[in-house]
């Protein structure tokens, strides 16, 4: 899947402003992104995210990254999110962002 069509089909958990949950935020450059993790009994329930929407290739990744979150409680690696989008080209940014949301994710769970 291309970034542009991941965004086609709508973000499934950016939030304008802030949303309920644990915050953990990163920012690297320009980018910069803020995740919400919210737990219930210590599973995580739900993840949202806001970013700055300039970068749509990290606005696709956090969004994926949100998904896999809530399906299988545990944080992604960078491959798994990767895995998403094979087509994107440019390989070395889209893994750049990765680990921009993941930082993002690893403040939030600490």
């Amino acid at each position: 899947m291309k970034v542009s069509d991941y965004i086609k089909e709508g973000l499934k958990n950016f939030v304008e402003g802030e949303a309920e949950g644990k915050q953990g935020a990163y920012s690297e450059g320009v980018h910069k992104v803020t995740v919400f993790v919210k737990f219930k009994d210590g599973k995580v329930v739900d993840c949202k995210f806001n970013s700055t929407k300039r970068c749509k290739k990290l606005l696709a990744i956090t969004d994926y990254m949100c998904e896999l979150l809530k399906e299988t409680g545990n944080p992604p690696t960078v491959e798994e999110l990767l895995s998403k989008f094979p087509e994107e080209k440019e390989k070395e940014k889209m893994e750049n962002r990765a680990k921009i949301a993941l930082n993002a994710l690893k403040n939030a769970l600490s």
